[in-house]
């Protein structure tokens, strides 16, 4: 290896509720490094949450977050002229980018009023164990169910 691995910088949690994953969610959220916007959004997402599920919005969020987030992926891999979609275990890093990247992708397709309530109805879904973001994570543990057979090919 040329160089040093670069350092993780320490993220900074949210002023409200003082949690780091909230934040990651807020920065995934901001578009055009309006942070302020994204941070209403999710807020106000996060209030909805904790009248309808009658909870602390943040362990509803966590939970959510852990009922979407995959344990397996499949990555391609080429050997000897064949690709293989061979089944990895994902870091607990890359888990919560994912599930974050899914619940925000699917509640935009939502047909709610406002970003907010798109978010605040799929946290809610995947609270419960439902929803698209959850049967994403459902069909990629199939998908790396139906190609264990290529596990020996893992590197």
């Amino acid at each position: 290896m040329r160089k040093k691995r670069a350092i993780k910088r320490v993220k900074l949690a949210d002023p409200k509720y003082g949690d780091l994953i909230v934040s990651r969610f807020i920065n995934n959220i901001m578009i055009d490094g309006k942070k302020n916007t994204a941070q209403t959004i999710v807020y106000d997402a996060l209030a909805i949450l904790e009248d309808k599920a009658k909870q602390d919005p943040v362990e509803v969020f966590k939970k959510a977050l852990s009922n979407v987030a995959p344990a397996l992926e499949v990555r391609s891999r080429r050997v000897g002229g064949a690709t293989y979609q061979v089944p990895v275990e994902v870091r607990e890093e890359r888990r919560i980018a994912l599930a974050i990247r899914w619940i925000k992708n699917y509640a935009s397709q939502r047909r709610d009023k406002s970003m907010s309530a798109k978010i605040a109805a799929e946290l809610l879904a995947a609270f419960k164990g439902e929803g698209s973001s959850v049967k994403k994570r459902d069909d990629t543990h199939r998908m790396a169910e139906a190609n264990k057979a290529f596990a020996h090919f893992k590197w």
